[in-house]
């Protein structure tokens, strides 16, 4: 379902960043991920587009032609080409950096995409307690070398069966066929969890469920067919967003109907019909 195109600060709802610098840091973290894997030109297209997206953080529903000529401007007409902006969109869209919706103007013709910037899935530590932790650890080193020892020997990771009764079993039975530990089963469940919060759904736990084993599975058949997908975790989450969108604006596209059929039908009552009289 595309969706009406308008200036971006009415598509503040897709935001799901609270400031610009939160939107900032996840930024800075998926460009350590993936910098990598995008050409000069590639990223020279992608900082422009977060620059874009700069007033609702992670939002940016700007013109290809709008953002190219920006470029250009900052490049002395030595810029990217179209083509090389849409790669970068690809990619992005591959490793789960961004969303992508069409939007329509009232006429229903199509209107310029409206870029969402997706929340970076980290199951990492932050780089101040990743030190802090470090330097704990190499402390605990010093004094504590046995009982170091002898967990190294316990199994570092719980299979399924670890796997936290919140989380449905119909899901846990299809993420263990191709990760088995626990954590990581969950960690994906808390994927859906965040999604499913942000589209406001969270009661529609039959849909929830269709949803998630349908975009578990287009996350493993991509993970299968291409060597793009370099953060499962991350292009689920893409996957998630895109689908709860569709499935909210369904939602809410019926209420609308509903409501109007019902004030049609309240509008058209006869006030001088008998029933609607009080009895004599």
């Amino acid at each position: 379902m595309s969706i009406k195109s308008g200036n971006t600060e009415e598509f503040k709802q897709f935001s799901q960043f609270s400031s610009l610098q939160e939107f900032n840091q996840h930024m800075e973290m998926w460009l350590l991920e993936h910098k990598h894997d995008f050409t000069k030109g590639e990223l020279v297209g992608l900082k422009r587009l977060v620059r874009f997206a700069a007033k609702v953080p992670g939002v940016c529903n700007a013109k290809i032609g709008t953002i190219l000529k920006a470029i250009h401007a900052q490049y002395d007409d030595n810029g990217i080409s179209r083509s090389t902006f849409k790669r970068m969109i690809l990619k992005a869209m591959e490793f789960g950096i961004i969303t992508v919706f069409e939007t329509e103007r009232k006429n229903g013709s199509q209107s310029s995409n409206l870029y969402q910037f997706n929340r970076f899935p980290s199951n990492e530590l932050p780089e101040e307690e990743k030190m802090n932790h470090q330097y704990k650890t190499s402390n605990l080193l010093k004094t504590n070398n046995q009982k170091i020892n002898k967990r190294n020997e316990e199994p570092s990771t719980l299979d399924d069966s670890y796997v936290s009764s919140t989380v449905p079993q119909p899901f846990v039975h299809l993420v263990k066929c191709f990760f088995s530990d626990a954590k990581t089963i969950e960690e994906y469940w808390h994927m859906v969890q965040i999604t499913a919060f942000r589209f406001e759904c969270t009661n529609d736990t039959e849909d929830i469920l269709d949803i998630t084993i349908q975009a578990f599975r287009q996350l493993i058949g991509k993970i299968k067919r291409t060597n793009l997908v370099k953060n499962p975790i991350a292009y689920f989450y893409g996957i998630l967003n895109n689908k709860f969108m569709t499935f909210y604006l369904e939602k809410v596209s019926a209420m609308e109907t509903t409501t109007l059929i019902s004030h049609s039908f309240i509008d058209g009552i006869n006030p001088d019909w008998d029933w609607l009289q009080p009895n004599e």
